[in-house]
């Protein structure tokens, strides 16, 4: 199902003569709009959205065309779990398996994030053409999203990272700002580059705390890397995205074992089914479901 256009969008650059890759992302209408069709509480989409924050942001350094990545968490916490696809053109989308949670906030009114997901595992899967995804799996360090994605980046694919994930819900339950920053140092980085970049993320600001002064991901990486020779190389528009459609839940729906979808057909009701991504629901009577048991049998 396709959604309009937004302001989000992906910021790629580089900093200290290419030592550095950075993105900043702004997904403030997307992580609405998966609030909106997941109803989700205010701690579920601040999860949701720091999420999907990441997955767009990683997506972006996807070449191919198809090429598709995954994040999935399975937790241990009342949330229970999340799941988020991106692609290299921008398009996100997410579910949570509980979006109603609702447990007390942390010091200072602040969304308990890691109290939400609890103890559990990441799991990382790119889809890159190939034979094979390519798949790694990390136990998660807090919960709070952004420690556990830089754990990912440095343990699993051997880059040190700085990531800053955020989400601000207002008052009345809206996603008032999504975003974050990834910031990578790349292997010939010298002392001196490691130096300043540590330097620089200790001095960090929450993202939200940018996005509230009105700065956009251009104006958050100067903020970060300004004084390192930043360059931005490229922005791309990001949007929530499901390709789901009344085609693809009938292929779905043709998995059933053959008993499973002649019981349905023998009922003789109008059955329901929903997206997980988007919540869309499609719906198919009894000669829908026979047409997709002939053909599975070349009738």
């Amino acid at each position: 199902m396709e959604i309009n256009e937004t302001k989000d969008r992906i910021v790629r650059a580089t900093a200290a003569n290419g030592m550095i890759r950075a993105f900043a992302a702004d997904i403030t209408a997307s992580a609405e709009e998966a609030h909106e069709r997941h109803g989700t509480s205010p701690v579920i989409s601040a999860a949701l959205g720091r999420l999907m924050a990441a997955a767009a942001m990683m997506g972006s350094g996807m070449k191919g065309e198809k090429d598709l990545l995954t994040l999935m968490i399975r937790s241990d916490g009342p949330a229970k779990g999340l799941t988020v696809t991106a692609d290299s053109h921008g398009n996100i989308k997410g579910f949570p398996l509980v979006p109603d949670v609702d447990i007390p906030r942390k010091a200072k009114g602040k969304l308990d994030v890691g109290g939400a997901v609890g103890p559990g595992t990441l799991t990382v899967i790119m889809d890159l053409g190939l034979k094979e995804p390519y798949s790694g799996q990390i136990e998660l360090k807090s919960g709070e999203i952004a420690e556990d994605m830089a754990y990912y980046f440095t343990v699993s694919e051997q880059t040190p990272s700085a990531v800053g994930l955020g989400v601000m819900v207002d008052t009345d339950c809206t996603v008032k700002h999504a975003g974050g920053f990834i910031l990578q140092l790349m292997p010939d980085a010298g002392e001196d580059v490691i130096s300043a970049l540590e330097q620089s993320v200790s001095a960090a600001k929450p993202v939200t705390t940018y996005m509230e002064c009105g700065m956009g991901p251009e104006e958050i990486l100067k903020e970060l890397l300004g004084d390192l020779s930043l360059e931005i190389t490229e922005t791309l528009p990001v949007r929530f995205y499901c390709n789901c459609s009344h085609e693809r839940i009938a292929g779905a729906l043709a998995t059933l074992k053959d008993s499973d979808l002649q019981e349905m057909i023998d009922d003789g009701k109008e059955i329901e089914v929903k997206c997980h991504f988007c919540n869309t629901a499609y719906k198919f009577i009894p000669e829908e479901l026979q047409v997709i048991l002939d053909e599975r049998h070349g009738k």
